[in-house]
């Protein structure tokens, strides 16, 4: 199994592999040309995004400044607004359900380490080594569609956010949410059930 084969299956990965390098740097490149982007310029802005997501669905709005680490493992639906300053760490896969709104300076973390610090270190490192100095891995995030991710929401890697549900502004997701209710709190919990008019739809 390659350094790809593991990160995207959850497992310890070396994330200065050059693969990941070559992500970034292309990222990086698409990123300084999309913030650089004047407001109105709508067919400039999603031609960028194109090359920069996995995926990209119609009717899709990303505000300036927007941060990612790869891109190229976000995938967007349908009728999307991500407001300013949103930030994806998308070293596994991010992906955002159709009609969903997501406000300003949202975090997306799918990268994390071992909390023990005996696990968190690299066995053997040294200084110059081509490996990270702390194991890492990513585990996917997924919000479906119809949710609402109030201003300053976290959620964390492996978190997976039910359809039609609204997360309260600040809230630290760190467990995966049911469908139709809204959440808020650090960490993040159930406070209500919302949508039954639309159950069956």
């Amino acid at each position: 199994m390659n350094e790809l084969e593991k990160c995207m299956a959850g497992e310890p990965y070396n994330c200065h592999d050059n693969v990941f390098l070559e992500f970034k740097a292309h990222a990086r490149e698409l990123l300084k040309e999309y913030n650089a982007l004047a407001y109105g310029e709508k067919e400039e802005k999603r031609n960028v995004l194109k090359q920069l997501f996995g995926e990209i669905g119609n009717n899709v709005s990303v505000g300036l400044p927007f941060l990612c680490d790869y891109g190229q493992n976000i995938y967007i639906g349908d009728n999307v607004s991500i407001n300013m300053n949103c930030t994806f760490v998308d070293c596994n896969k991010i992906t955002i359900g159709n009609n969903t709104l997501i406000a300003s300076n949202v975090q997306l973390y799918t990268a994390t380490h071992p909390v023990p610090l005996a696990d968190r270190l690299t066995p053997g490192w040294e200084p110059g080594s081509e490996e990270y100095f702390c194991r890492t891995y990513a585990l996917p995030i997924k919000i479906g569609s119809g949710c609402w991710l109030g201003g300053g929401v976290i959620v964390l890697p492996g978190v997976t956010i039910g359809a039609g549900s609204v997360i309260g502004a600040g809230s630290v997701v760190t467990k995966d949410i049911p469908d139709n209710v809204v959440a808020a709190g650090n960490p993040c919990r159930v406070i209500r059930e919302i949508n039954r008019d639309l159950a069956g739809r």
